[in-house]
């Protein structure tokens, strides 16, 4: 079989059989793309991605891909220009290592996509720059995958910040600690998450950038200051941080401090905390019996409260749903393009003052 032939006719066809209020989405990946699996079943519940084309230069991820997503997987291609010349994709999913990013999302977005790419989708802010300004000249959204700002949890947490329950915000204390038993590991010592080089970073960038932004998104305010140092405590043969540690400064005058790391045997540690005029609030959303717990002075009674709702849907399946709901114009951008750009200046900003001693101003 000609497989260009057939991937040009089935796309064609697909083109002419889009149902009313659904569109096109081309996921373009790499052998072990990141989080592909999650994102793949995001596109699977998403009823709105009618039609989806997938392109994998290897040729390793269309049997997988086949098995979650069954007939909707219109087209495969090895190629991401043809994908995008031949089947027009509504929303590109760009899920590559961080080197490779930048001129395949650009390509995208020259085709006229809205794009959702994998954190960090590049090696150095200056790299991202010229993507977002091209996103916002065409008129597109360029969306990291920052997955936990559609966990009920997280917002239950800005809900309430929103109106005021805690009056002023003053300061906050976040932490993110992962395993560090993955850096013992031979094989993953080999991957591109291990190479500052390919991903830009270490945990900071790969972990530590998820409560970096939902310190800005569920406050509402900007960091504009940071000082910080990052290293590696375990001193394993990684060229990447493992420990990271900041103070930062918001648009609204407050402080926070954050510590990003590869600390412990297994799981996830994890807190958000925030302290206002009226009260606070604390998340501590991986392993704890009462992951989001407030107290507010503005009641006629102060006590502590637990949150009893639902803790799904959450993760990058939930979050692939509302970014096809976005481009299909069924709902709200979960990111825009400058909330994407706005996190990776402070990852970036946090890396140069780790590396001059100085206090960095994040444009």
């Amino acid at each position: 079989m000609d497989r260009r032939k057939f991937a040009t006719s089935l796309g064609a066809a697909t083109l002419a059989a889009q149902p009313p209020g659904s569109i096109r989405v081309g996921v373009l990946t790499q052998a072990d793309g990141p989080h592909l699996g999650a994102y793949l079943a995001g596109l699977a519940a998403a009823k709105e991605a009618s039609s989806i084309s997938l392109c994998d230069a290897s040729g390793t991820t269309q049997q997988a891909a086949r098995q979650v997503l069954g007939t909707r997987l219109a087209a495969v291609y090895r190629d991401h220009r043809e994908l995008l010349a031949r089947e027009k994709p509504a929303l590109a999913l760009v899920s590559m290592e961080a080197k490779l990013s930048p001129p395949v999302i650009e390509a995208a977005l020259e085709a006229g996509c809205h794009v959702m790419a994998e954190k960090p989708a590049c090696v150095r802010i200056e790299d991202f720059e010229p993507l977002a300004k091209k996103a916002d000249a065409k008129g597109r959204q360029l969306m990291l995958a920052l997955a936990n700002r559609v966990d009920p949890l997280v917002l239950e947490m800005k809900r309430r910040i929103g109106a005021g329950a805690f009056g002023k915000i003053y300061g906050m204390d976040l932490h993110i600690i992962a395993d560090q038993t993955r850096l013992t590991r031979p094989e993953y010592h080999k991957t591109w998450t291990a190479q500052r080089a390919r991903a830009g970073g270490g945990h900071l960038i790969w972990l530590g950038i998820h409560w970096l932004d939902l310190a800005m998104y569920v406050t509402g305010s900007n960091i504009t200051d940071v000082m910080a140092f990052t290293g590696n405590v375990g001193g394993q043969p990684i060229d990447i941080e493992d420990s990271a540690a900041a103070a930062v400064r918001f648009d609204n005058g407050t402080f926070g401090t954050i510590t990003s790391g590869y600390y412990v045997d297994k799981g996830y540690h994890s807190q958000i905390k925030i302290w206002g005029s009226h009260g606070w609030i604390e998340m501590r959303k991986h392993g704890s019996p009462r992951p989001l717990v407030w107290y507010s002075t503005k009641e006629p009674r102060p006590v502590e409260h637990e949150y009893k709702g639902p803790a799904e849907p959450s993760g990058y399946t939930p979050w692939v749903q509302e970014c096809v709901r976005f481009a299909a114009g069924s709902g709200p951008a979960p990111l825009t393009t400058a909330g994407s750009l706005r996190v990776l200046r402070v990852v970036f900003g946090c890396y140069k003052s780790a590396d001059t001693g100085r206090r960095v101003s994040i444009a």
